[in-house]
């Protein structure tokens, strides 16, 4: 396949395509987790970041490695992001999770 993108000259409008699909499956991600998780879910895509940092390094493939590293970026930024979604709740842009507020105010109660 690489070497049909690169023959045409389209190798680096595909890394561009799938550079703007991988960003655009992270906006949503980041309003589900924090909506689920809350902040403590941070760490998660640091973790998936790292091994994406390693598995780009590990590969061969121009493409390949270049995806792996648009997509560990990306996992680093949603770690910014979540915690600015919470930013977002508080100001009342996004809805907050009624049970994980209720579990909150129960662990505050005790």
């Amino acid at each position: 396949m690489t070497e049909l993108l690169s023959q045409y000259h389209l190798l680096g409008l595909f890394i561009g395509l799938c550079t703007f699909l991988i960003i655009g499956l992270f906006h949503p991600v980041v309003i589900k987790f924090h909506y689920r998780f809350g902040t403590g879910c941070w760490w998660w895509f640091l973790v998936l970041g790292l091994a994406a940092v390693a598995a780009s390094v590990a590969v061969a493939s121009v493409v390949w490695s270049s995806l792996l590293g648009v997509f560990a970026f990306s996992s680093f930024w949603t770690i910014k992001e979540i915690f600015e979604q919470e930013e977002r709740v508080k100001k009342g842009w996004f809805p907050s999770n009624p049970r994980r507020n209720a579990l909150r105010q129960r662990d505050k109660g005790q």
